[in-house]
């Protein structure tokens, strides 16, 4: 399928929803991701109003020749308008929205000035939309999974050419700076995420760790958590090491995080509630006397955000479909011990779930750096 057909895919999906409302004649939409999702703009400002027969792309003058080539590129059947202030944006709506009573807004990105400002200018009333849009964009379409496959791809490659640094005893920031610039060379625009390279009984204790000039060496526990982005769309993989010879804790450790791994993935299907993954990876944890230094939540959606719905953890309602593309990544993290952490991106599928990225598991036990 084209990304033509993807796009109207999008739309159809979009209206048919507005279509079961009785009172709702319209939709405002000012999430710019939501925007890029139906029309492929880019820009970083945006308004997008869809009615049940027209659609309108309302951007500032630095964005309306990018938008009117991105949106033709990909036959979204949308006008642009261009506005030079917001003043004039308002006006521009309120003008496309006489005949309406009522519109959908998106309050979790409206300021609430810009909402004062909305209600004072616009000829209708501003309804809040139901939680049902912002689930449409939760279940990622065929094409969406290619590009993040092609994600995972360029970042399982980057890993694997960066693995045999560890044998010179790299900094962390340099394993960081040669993993963004491998993923770049493959294909990638950029990182996912800000990359993730800790080392040592203390910064691999943290799991969203920075990298520092602290080096990789010998007997050390090291986690990299790696993506990359592609079309706009995120990857998400941590892999773990540990340099040399494990000791008996650290294989002990690593055992219990990669079952705990493959014991939320096991479970990952259409109908499973999230809450369920997370807790089949704390009871493995627990089990092995580690579910102390399991810190985090087990997983989070990914797609045009690396955060985003549906969140496994114990606290979660939501329950696994068809569609859903989600990280399961359990780790123990102690202070003077270090960190390790297995993390894949899986696709629910109809009947159960899909790996995406294909780095292998095994922990890279390298000998000792050679010497003169």
């Amino acid at each position: 399928m084209s990304a033509e057909q993807w796009h109207d895919q999008r739309l159809v999906r979009v209206r048919e929803l507005l279509g079961q409302q009785t009172a709702v004649q319209g939709i405002l939409i000012s999430d710019l991701n939501d925007i890029r999702w139906l029309t492929s703009f880019t820009g970083s400002s945006g308004w997008l109003l869809i009615t049940t027969a027209d659609m309108w792309l309302f951007t500032d003058g630095r964005y309306t020749e990018q938008a009117t080539a991105q949106i033709n590129a990909v036959g979204v059947p949308a006008q642009v308008i261009e506005c030079r202030t917001q003043h004039s944006v308002f006006e521009a709506l309120a003008h496309r929205l006489s005949g309406c009573s009522h519109i959908w807004f998106q309050g979790a990105h409206v300021t609430f000035d810009v909402f004062q400002a909305l209600t004072t200018s616009l000829p209708v009333d501003l309804v809040p939309a139901s939680p049902a849009l912002g689930a449409i964009r939760r279940i990622k379409d065929a094409g969406e999974i290619f590009l993040m496959s092609q994600a995972c791809s360029i970042a399982d490659r980057a890993l694997a050419e960066v693995l045999p640094m560890f044998l010179s005893e790299p900094s962390e920031k340099n394993v960081r700076d040669q993993l963004d610039y491998l993923m770049r060379q493959l294909g990638a625009d950029g990182p996912s995420y800000d990359t993730i390279v800790a080392t040592g009984p203390i910064n691999a204790a943290r799991p969203h760790h920075s990298p520092t000039d602290t080096r990789i060496e010998e007997g050390h526990t090291l986690i990299i958590d790696v993506g990359a982005l592609v079309n706009g769309y995120h990857s998400d993989m941590t892999r773990s090491y540990v340099i040399g010879e494990m000791n008996d804790e650290q294989v002990h450790a690593y055992e219990a995080v990669r079952e705990a791994q493959a014991a939320g993935a096991a479970l990952a299907g259409p109908g499973v509630a999230t809450r369920d993954v997370d807790a089949a990876c704390r009871t493995v944890l627990h089990k092995a006397g580690l579910a102390e230094m399991f810190n985090h939540g087990t997983g989070h959606g990914v797609g045009l955000l690396i955060h985003e719905d549906p969140y496994l953890n114990s606290s979660s309602a939501a329950i696994l479909q068809p569609g859903d593309v989600v990280t399961i990544e359990p780790g123990v993290y102690r202070g003077g011990f270090g960190g390790l952490r297995v993390e894949d991106l899986i696709v629910v599928t109809e009947f159960s779930n899909r790996t995406l990225n294909t780095s292998p598991k095994e922990p890279t036990c390298l000998p000792s750096p050679l010497t003169n």
